[in-house]
């Protein structure tokens, strides 16, 4: 169970996440959709401890995880993989050593330095690759993938953690609608067979609604949802977003529609 009690963060006179409270049970996919502003990414970045709470708690199993220090808190950040809207993979490196790059918490020192990988885990980086149908680019460059790909290579280097939760903030928002289905799919796959907690920043409702078994809405740093799809009303969606759930899917199928040209131009360049 990941619970997070009273979570708060100020920046200056700005509240970015204002007391959240939530229960998460382990293999939940979770998805938290809300304006830009709303707190979704400080919020993720509070749980895996990359910026500290003004107040408030994180809890695992028991454990405060807002109290860990040193090699404790890499731990945590070992546990809890965090995947990122840009990828923030090596670009000059291959997508192997990419990949392979999951293991080092997991190593001495001197190891981590060289990268000095053993070859099981080298077999394993190849299986995690071939997953996501990327064992046959192992050898690429990372730079040479398109955006689809890189992103699925970070979901494996994710992986590579033995992660028990995984954040994933906005890792769709700069990818065309096809390439985004691909990276969901992939995360709701870990998710139903590696029974992973699966956090997950989206910036389009509909996609939240056919990934996740809950989901939460947040407005100006405040939890104003917490159920499943069924349960979020048009009247709810008002207040997440602040405007119609027909003014919203206007304005997702506009910016659908130009990811889309976007990458048809692309492709035939």
């Amino acid at each position: 169970m990941l619970e997070l009690v009273g979570l708060t963060r100020r920046f200056g006179h700005v509240t970015a996440v204002d007391s959240v409270s939530l229960a998460i049970p382990q293999g939940q996919m979770v998805g938290i959709i809300g304006r830009s502003g709303a707190g979704k990414s400080t919020l993720l970045r509070l749980i895996n401890r990359l910026i500290e709470p003004t107040a408030g708690r994180v809890v695992f199993e028991g454990r405060d995880v807002t109290a860990l220090r040193g090699r404790a808190l890499r731990n945590w950040r070992t546990d809890c993989a965090m995947i990122f809207q840009q990828f923030n993979l090596v670009q000059r490196l291959d997508v192997l050593t990419n990949v392979l790059i999951g293991r080092l918490n997991h190593r001495g020192t001197l190891s981590s330095l060289f990268k000095l990988f053993s070859a099981e885990e080298r077999a394993l980086a190849i299986r995690t690759l071939d997953r996501f149908d990327l064992a046959e680019a192992a050898l690429q460059r990372a730079d040479t993938l398109s955006g689809g790909q890189q992103q699925r290579v970070a979901i494996a280097r994710a992986l590579m953690q033995e992660p028990r939760v995984i954040l994933a903030d906005e890792p769709i928002a700069s990818l065309d609608p096809r390439n985004g289905k691909v990276v969901m799919d992939a995360l709701r796959r870990i998710n139903r067979e590696d029974g992973l907690t699966v956090l997950c920043n989206l910036h389009t409702l509909d996609t939240a609604r056919q990934y996740c078994d809950r989901i939460v809405g947040m407005s100006r740093g405040r939890v104003v949802f917490d159920g499943v799809p069924a349960q979020l009303t048009a009247e709810m969606v008002r207040e997440i977003y602040g405007m119609t759930e027909d003014e919203l899917e206007a304005a997702e199928t506009v910016t659908s529609t130009a990811l889309d040209t976007v990458a048809r131009a692309a492709a035939a360049a």
